[in-house]
């Protein structure tokens, strides 16, 4: 019989012990529960506590990538600011940082007297991201500056502390609300964001189409385990309007009454189902990705526009959380 050199254990009794293992129903033993798991509390576990200088703060998530999360946190965000109430926007997305795109700024961050991170601003909003820490890149011979190849490769151990200094080390100033534009998932940074502090609200934005909509609806459960309250439900990309005519055209299927799908899916009614608000629709449009991707998202972009569906769709959602957690909308 042959003997592992490191432990001296029999190798048989190794393969044993592993075809035993994955033999099981269960061989990675997971939580049949869901997640995220509950946590006893015990001495040294971080207790829950307000951001310094801020009076509300609203997460936004998606639970799943590519349905436009951050560019409704921003236009939220920016909502807020052009409504004269005191915003921040953190971006939480620690490998996939958005914001410094969609506000058009770049740069390292200073310090303070109390060494804490001072945020940039533009458009009336302050903010922060991992992606102002980051090596920034320099102009080719043609003098435009190439994406950015650079992955941020950290095991999560890194992006909890990353997290925690993102939380506590930044030097917002008062604000009325922080606004925080979450990574997809339900896992590593959620969970610290949760045991760290206090968050007022969660906005949830899906697609019409039903594979965003289950992990909304896992979003949603997160949010009910981490006992935080679910402002409501955005509906993004929902329609497509003809610039020419205005006749509105449903792209993906909304499931809401379709023979296809039946009554008991879609955005409504899954909103109905878990007893949530719909706090409405944003339009499927190229001007609203123009004006993300030049860095001028479309609630500054438009607000010389007389009348904007598109920047009236974020403004009416922004009114009605602004109502939702006790802030005054002029």
């Amino acid at each position: 019989m042959f003997h592992s050199p490191v432990s001296g254990v029999p190798i048989r009794r190794l393969f044993s012990t592993t075809s035993r293992t994955l033999s099981h129903d269960n061989p990675l033993g997971l939580p049949k529960s869901g997640t995220p798991p509950t946590f006893r509390s015990r001495r040294g576990m971080p207790e829950k506590r307000k951001i310094r200088d801020v009076k509300k703060v609203v997460a936004v998530s998606s639970a799943k990538g590519g349905v436009g999360k951050s560019t409704v946190a921003v236009n939220l965000a920016l909502s807020f600011a052009r409504r004269g109430i005191r915003t921040g926007l953190l971006d939480a997305d620690i490998f996939g940082p958005s914001v410094p795109t969609l506000l058009n700024l770049s740069g390292e961050p200073r310090l303070d007297e109390n060494n804490c991170l001072v945020p940039l601003t533009n458009y009336g909003l302050k903010s922060m991201s991992m992606g102002y820490l980051l090596p920034q890149t320099q102009a080719d011979s043609t003098g435009e500056v190439p994406m950015d190849t650079t992955p941020i490769s950290w095991r999560g151990l890194m992006v909890t502390k990353a997290m925690h200094q993102l939380l506590h080390s930044v030097s917002w100033g008062p604000l009325d609300v922080l606004i925080m534009d979450l990574p997809p998932g339900t896992g590593d940074v959620q969970l610290t964001i949760n045991q760290e502090i206090v968050i007022d609200g969660s906005v949830i934005v899906t697609t019409p189409q039903d594979i965003a909509l289950r992990d909304a609806v896992r979003g949603f459960g997160m949010f009910k385990r981490m006992e935080v309250p679910v402002l409501g439900m955005v509906r993004n990309m929902a329609y497509f309007a003809c610039p020419n005519c205005g006749h509105e055209t449903k792209i993906f299927s909304h499931g809401d009454g379709d023979h296809c799908h039946g009554e008991e899916s879609g955005v409504l009614a899954q909103c109905k189902r878990l007893g949530v608000d719909f706090l409405g629709d944003i339009p499927l449009d190229a001007k609203v990705c123009e004006d993300a991707d030049r860095g001028m998202p479309t609630v500054v972009a438009e607000e010389s526009v007389e009348r904007s569906a598109r920047r009236q769709a974020f403004l009416n959602i922004a009114e009605q959380v602004a109502h939702k957690i006790g802030l005054d909308w002029k």
